[in-house]
């Protein structure tokens, strides 16, 4: 069997198959949204952020001569906690209503912003605040309104490292702005998998699709490293693979978007990758099949990341804004942006490199 196909991200190809966008949907009055196309308030499920309402006063304070035990759940306990509960609950309620009855929207991309605030970040965060303990600097360098082109070293075996700074920037940034990754064509063929990113807002990593992001003023994430960065082995760890024929910088060029350089360290620790078995990855059709020191040798459990300590950096922004409409087609131009690019997050990995005093803490 061939090597999986893969569209590259300056390729102006339009999408085809499986990977094609699906149709927008909307709220409307007869699906019980509103009858101005607008989406109603969320609520969050159980255990999502929600502000603590202040006590009910005398009447949820409990009697300091009163057992603990009655306070639990019982007739003792403090009314903002039943009331708290109540809250969630019933915002769990009308969630599962709206997604049962299809009173939500997506967008022209599939991006369903509800469901992946809701429960895809939700399910994400712990990953990135308790195990990996991802250390964000430089958010600042992410404008608060307008598209900008965020440009990614890639690594670590398995794409963690794109989720991850999904969650960085949403979490970290002022204005919680959403990330709308670009991704290749292999991850739009996967069953689930396909849904979850286009749920999420990832999207067909082609100059088409990409442009349209931009100019809507969404922040936008690309690792042009592709299967080279993320398939490299462990030791090549944060060794930069080529970027390709610069192909995000037309498009930032074309789109007047400033290009955020990022460097992640921390993830080409997950998987150590030692071994490559490439039979076995031309069989089941992708770029590469990893061996591990726990993989494939301790079964699912290997696939259990290792908890390295994370830091994501984003650099100074470089605008694009001041070039003349034809500059996205000066080859020598492109060369050099993405030349620029590349060291600058090169660089970047390499400072971060030093400063860190271990691979786990």
């Amino acid at each position: 069997m061939a090597d999986a196909k893969v569209i590259p991200f300056d390729d102006d190809r339009s999408r085809s198959g499986s990977a094609s966008r699906p149709a927008r949907r909307r709220t409307g009055a007869g699906s019980g949204g509103r009858g101005d196309g607008s989406t109603a308030p969320v609520s969050a499920l159980p255990g999502g952020r929600l502000p603590e309402s202040p006590s009910d006063g005398a009447e949820g304070a409990q009697d300091p001569q009163q057992p603990q035990e009655e306070a639990v759940g019982g007739v003792g306990a403090p009314a903002d906690a039943g009331g708290g509960w109540d809250r969630r609950i019933a915002g769990g309620l009308a969630f599962l209503r709206r997604r049962v009855t299809g009173d939500y929207e997506v967008d022209e991309f599939g991006y369903d912003k509800e469901l992946t605030d809701q429960v895809l970040m939700s399910a994400l965060r712990p990953l990135a605040d308790k195990y990996f303990r991802v250390e964000v600097k430089g958010i600042e360098n992410i404008p608060s309104d307008g598209g900008a082109l965020i440009v990614a070293n890639h690594s670590g075996t398995l794409p963690l490292d794109g989720l991850m700074l999904q969650v960085a920037v949403h979490d970290n940034h002022p204005a919680e702005r959403h990330l709308r990754l670009l991704a290749a064509d292999l991850v739009f063929h996967l069953p689930v998998v396909n849904e979850l990113a286009r749920k999420a807002g990832h999207t067909l990593a082609c100059a088409e699709d990409a442009q349209r992001l931009l100019e809507l003023g969404e922040i936008v994430g690309v690792m042009p490293e592709g299967f080279k960065g993320i398939g490299k082995p462990f030791g090549d760890r944060y060794k930069l693979q080529r970027f390709g024929r610069g192909g995000f910088v037309s498009t930032a060029l074309r789109a007047g978007a400033p290009i955020v350089p990022c460097s992640i360290v921390g993830a080409e620790e997950i998987y150590p990758m030692i071994g490559n078995a490439k039979t076995l990855a031309r069989l089941l059709g992708f770029p590469y099949f990893p061996i591990t020191p726990t993989f494939p040798w301790l079964g699912p459990l290997g696939a259990v990341p290792l908890p390295t300590k994370w830091t994501i950096q984003f650099g100074e922004p470089i605008p694009t804004d001041g070039y003349p409409p034809e500059a996205a087609e000066d080859p020598m131009l492109m060369f050099n942006l993405t030349d620029q690019v590349r060291e600058q997050i090169q660089h970047t990995l390499y400072k971060l490199l030093v400063q860190r005093r271990s691979v786990f803490f």
